[in-house]
């Protein structure tokens, strides 16, 4: 299950970051999904990363 997760995540911020990085080289605007999902995947790394610094934190107690 968490395979799957990451593939997903990995394939949703290859995709995401492309298209950014295409849209700023051709100077055009994102569109307001992606813009939408870029947010998404910057809060589910935020939070990931939150969960994992608390795992390890309680882990050293």
């Amino acid at each position: 299950m968490v395979e799957t997760a990451v593939f997903t995540y990995g394939l949703l911020a290859s995709f995401i970051l492309s298209a950014a990085s295409r849209n700023q080289r051709m100077q055009r605007p994102n569109p307001p999904m992606m813009t939408y999902l870029g947010y998404v995947l910057l809060g589910m790394s935020a939070a990931a990363a939150v969960l994992l610094t608390g795992y390890a934190v309680w882990q050293l107690a």
